[in-house]
């Protein structure tokens, strides 16, 4: 990997690398995102289609946009959308996630580029992207700021970047942590900081600060009783996602 200095917070890259080998395991330490999933690729596909023209009734619609999946833990999001046509890159900094995202794809027949490394790195090196997928990952960096400027840096002129995060208040705490960790046991305890959460208005600050527009937010709901996610434009309360162009 890159040497170049990074906002990679090692303590929270160790959580995820011992959970690498569960990635594709639906009913494993990542169900929660396997059951989210649907709505995220809705939310990301919708603002791509959007930003760059696109019809998604197409067989492959973002054919010729090259995609950044930033944290691409075991491809849940790399593969739809290389599935959609885009050129992909998976990068991540827990390096076991890498080789589990390879094979799974191998095993799809995909050609995706994963990579060990870091926005910082890929920075450095001149990347570019149409779009850049960063989601659940700006509350695990040790720099908000910074790493999201790095993220900025991958963008074209006129890239998008998508990027979904956990809210900060007492609601969050009771779902994300107490919930999730605790009760559903639907996360190893301790996977999240309740602390490193991003409410809304901090998150539109920080992309500002980085250098981007944000042009939209929505929220992930979750319903406990027909065990389903949904988007929702008025409550970002627990997850919730947001859209930035650069200009």
């Amino acid at each position: 990997m890159n040497s170049t200095a990074n906002t990679v917070d090692v303590t929270e890259i160790a959580k995820f690398e011992a959970m690498a080998a569960d990635w594709w395991n639906p009913k494993g330490k990542f169900a929660p995102l396997h059951r989210m999933n649907p709505v995220r690729l809705d939310y990301i596909t919708a603002q791509i289609a959007a930003e760059f023209g696109r019809d998604l009734r197409d067989g492959k619609p973002f054919f010729g946009l090259r995609l950044l999946d930033i944290g691409c833990g075991g491809g849940l999001l790399s593969e739809p959308m290389a599935r959609l046509g885009a050129t992909v890159v998976g990068a991540d900094a827990a390096a076991r996630n890498i080789p589990v995202a390879r094979i799974h794809a191998e095993q799809s027949g995909l050609d995706i580029d994963y990579r060990y490394t870091t926005a910082e790195a890929m920075a450095a090196d001149g990347e570019q992207f149409d779009a850049v997928l960063n989601m659940e990952v700006v509350e695990h960096v040790a720099d908000p700021l910074a790493y999201l400027t790095a993220c900025r840096h991958l963008l074209k002129p006129g890239g998008l970047m998508i990027a979904s995060t956990l809210n900060r208040n007492p609601k969050s705490f009771a779902m994300a942590i107490v919930g999730a960790e605790y009760v559903m046991h639907w996360l190893p305890k301790g996977t999240h900081d309740w602390a490193k959460f991003i409410t809304p208005e901090e998150l539109f600050a920080l992309l500002t600060k980085a250098g981007l527009d944000p042009v939209d937010r929505k929220g992930f709901v979750f319903n406990p009783v027909s065990w389903r996610w949904r988007i929702s434009d008025r409550d970002l309360s627990v997850n919730y996602v947001t859209t930035s162009v650069k200009r």
